[in-house]
């Protein structure tokens, strides 16, 4: 808790194993977690096990790889907190300030939404301000998420609704800063083919979801 606030972090995450001990132990040593909740996501290597053996409060083993968005609401339904942290599993570098950093703007009250941006090297830190909000690691309260229809949850359309929805009801969004903050790349996990096709898929999702949100308002959904 922090303020009187109860606050959950969840961890959507597909085979981290080699990444997802030090991300859970840095969010239990924050100590304002009442709830950190692991949904691995089809994983199968010991990403539970690990999430466990970190101090994961709760951890789900989906049987099949279901998408970001899916494992996500699923660790959302487990909770009741009014406050979520939403965090990648691929990290390196996370540590108990930057945590704090992006959750106590919301909490306070003064943002819906924070968004953590990782530091990505002088030059496209500069660049980042004028690009979309992709962020995987955030803070939001949990009204925030319930204005979102579960159709715009699929894959990686969660952090597009996310933004959309804040814009749309006129709530604050804001962003953080986390320096020294970066994750292990999909050329790293799978090879470089393979990585590279996944980002370039990862791409036409968020795009589809830029459409999708957008003709979603027109049909008031948002």
């Amino acid at each position: 808790r922090m303020n009187g606030r109860s606050i959950a972090a969840i961890v959507a995450a597909f085979n981290e194993e080699k990444t997802i001990g030090p991300i859970i132990k840095t969010l239990v040593d924050t100590g304002i977690f009442r709830d950190i909740i692991v949904i691995s996501d089809g994983s199968s290597d010991r990403t539970s096990e690990i999430a466990r053996q970190n101090g994961a409060s709760l951890v789900h083993q989906f049987p099949i790889n279901r998408g970001k968005g899916r494992a996500v609401l699923h660790g959302v339904g487990h909770t009741d907190a009014s406050i979520l942290f939403f965090c990648d599993a691929d990290l390196k570098g996370l540590t108990v300030e930057h945590v704090k950093n992006i959750v106590e703007p919301v909490v306070r009250g003064d943002l819906a939404m924070n968004v953590g941006i990782r530091d990505r090297g002088a030059l496209m830190m500069k660049i980042t301000p004028h690009l979309p909000l992709i962020g995987g690691e955030r803070s939001l309260s949990r009204n925030l998420f319930e204005k979102i229809p579960e159709k715009y949850l699929n894959g990686f359309m969660l952090e597009t609704s996310l933004n959309y929805a804040c814009s749309v009801h006129g709530m604050r969004i804001g962003t953080t800063e986390m320096p020294g903050l970066t994750m292990r790349k999909k050329m790293q996990k799978v090879g470089f083919w393979r990585g590279l096709m996944q980002y370039i898929g990862m791409g036409f999702q968020m795009a589809a979801a830029a459409i999708a949100v957008r003709i979603g308002r027109l049909k008031g959904d948002f």
